[in-house]
């Protein structure tokens, strides 16, 4: 509240820097990248362009998108990479909410170990024959060769049967997926820290507090020497 009650009596100018410095993330996804890797759109009788179809989705460049302007309309449902010349896969963060990829008919020699780090909906991939599956055979259903490409099909929870518990975690943890062949381990209920090792509730305002108080304290030294220089011309 007092740090709400502090920016209301800037200037606009002022809050208008704020904003755009607290919200710069958001500002910068407001076009895909990714589904401009390779030329032309999604066609119609390729692997991703028939799940695109059945989805009801959205053909944006490479990219399916969810055809639900209510909600997130840049949420990537599928990607096309397919016959594009790619040698390596680096950053596809952008299509990190993924169901299907299809990477067949390209020269790649190299596939980052953590390309697809946080691809939890990812259920089905296409990738050249000689390519291994992300996270290896035991991070899918089910895998195959077939035509010359590798199908990659069912990712796996990677995360032991109770779904809880992982012996990658540490104790007073719980385990979930993180994409294939990955984990991710958060503290449960009443402990943080370093291991989950803290017991008690996580001190949010004393971290957190004097963090906003100085993104808001910075941004108006910022705009009283812009408006100084401005005065000064």
């Amino acid at each position: 509240m007092k740090m709400k009650a502090g920016c209301s009596q800037l200037e606009p100018g002022a809050l208008i820097l704020v904003f755009n410095l607290c919200f710069y993330a958001s500002y910068q996804l407001t076009e895909l990248q990714v589904c401009k890797l390779c030329s032309g759109p999604v066609l119609n009788d390729t692997a991703v362009g028939q799940f695109c179809s059945v989805s009801a989705g959205r053909v944006d460049g490479r990219c399916c998108l969810r055809n639900d302007n209510t909600t997130d309309p840049e949420h990537i449902i599928g990607l096309d990479l397919s016959n594009c010349s790619l040698t390596h896969v680096e950053d596809l963060k952008e299509a990190s909410t993924a169901l299907m990829i299809d990477f067949s008919f390209n020269p790649i020699v190299n596939i980052s170990d953590t390309a697809f780090q946080g691809f939890i909906e990812l259920n089905y991939m296409i990738l050249p024959g000689d390519i291994v599956c992300p996270g290896g055979n035991t991070s899918w259903s089910k895998v195959e060769v077939k035509k010359g490409n590798r199908l990659c099909e069912g990712q796996k929870n990677m995360c032991n049967q109770s779904g809880h518990l992982s012996v990658n975690c540490p104790e007073n943890s719980l385990c979930a997926p993180y994409g294939p062949g990955f984990v991710q381990c958060s503290c449960a209920d009443n402990y943080h820290g370093y291991k989950c090792l803290r017991e008690g509730e996580f001190p949010a305002l004393q971290v957190f507090g004097p963090l906003g108080a100085s993104t808001v304290a910075i941004a108006f030294l910022l705009w009283v020497t812009q408006r100084r220089k401005a005065k000064s011309l």
